[in-house]
């Protein structure tokens, strides 16, 4: 429950602080380019691996009942705000931190690449996107990013960091919450440019996971680049009421550029509907359904 605690202490802080009373400042953002998602579309998607029943939905049911589950979540929204179009998606975590050092020595595993085609197909043959995850344990955003080139050089395929299982080498995966800060997101976004620029693709999406502060460091020298969108999503759990206090001390307090939520199907209790979700300030342009 490391999750909920985290929650429950940043709702403390909120109230001493007086934070939840501050104004909302939006970033100031660049015209999108030709091919950008946001903020024309609402992205909704399920997030996993299919070897495993424990990291999410995408892997804890069986194919054709998560795929049907998801696309009665993207009506779902569609019907809460009807002007803006859903485009559905699989978050896969293509990257999983470990608590054991590995055949690399750095608490992670890759994925096979046939898996990863396969998650890629079951979205693409819907005209959904695919997301990879990437928890890096103890290796670094740029080489497993760079792992990820061949498939993230694809225009229907996008990125998400999870830096939660970001850690130094004295600390193993899980047994502490992690964090990044800009100088890797900007590592991350200069990979996804020189894609785009090199093979011609429309902008690619950046996802940060964060549900503390501590998550990311020095937010604001984050290089936004017009050929990666970059969304912040806030991905704790636990009752309505911290999931808003994290929200605002995770993405209203320091806005990047676009806004997400990540909503949980057994720890939230009860969970946002997608109408209340779209009153946070900021709307979130991204939705994870875990």
């Amino acid at each position: 429950m490391i999750r909920f605690r985290s929650l429950a202490l940043l709702a403390g802080l909120l109230a001493a602080a007086g934070a939840a009373a501050a104004p909302y400042i939006p970033p100031v953002l660049s015209a999108p380019r030709r091919g950008a998602l946001l903020p024309w579309n609402r992205i909704v998607t399920y997030y996993g691996n299919p070897l495993s029943q424990k990291m999410g939905v995408l892997g804890e049911l069986p194919k054709d009942e998560m795929l049907a589950g998801l696309a009665r979540e993207a009506e779902q929204w569609h019907a809460a705000d009807p002007a803006t179009p859903v485009l559905p998606g699989l978050e896969l975590v293509a990257t999983v931190a470990s608590a054991t050092p590995g055949t690399s020595g750095l608490y992670r595993t890759r994925m096979p690449d046939a898996l990863i085609a396969r998650v890629i197909s079951w979205a693409r043959e819907r005209g959904w996107i695919t997301i990879l995850d990437v928890q890096v344990g103890h290796a670094s955003v740029k080489d497993e990013v760079a792992h990820l080139i061949p498939f993230l050089s694809q225009p229907d395929v996008h990125l998400a960091l999870d830096p939660e299982f970001e850690l130094p080498a004295a600390i193993v995966p899980g047994r502490r919450i992690g964090g990044t800060d800009a100088r890797e997101v900007n590592v991350a976004i200069s990979l996804l440019a020189a894609v785009v620029e090199k093979k011609g693709l429309p902008p690619k999406l950046l996802l940060v996971h964060r549900f503390t502060q501590g998550m990311l460091t020095h937010h604001s020298e984050v290089k936004l680049d017009p050929r990666v969108q970059v969304v912040m999503i806030m991905d704790g759990y636990g009752p309505p009421a911290l999931k808003r206090a994290a929200y605002r001390v995770a993405i209203r307090r320091e806005p990047v550029e676009f806004a997400g939520l990540k909503l949980f199907y057994k720890n939230d209790r009860p969970r946002l509907t997608p109408r209340e979700a779209l009153s946070l300030q900021p709307g979130p342009s991204v939705v994870i359904y875990q």
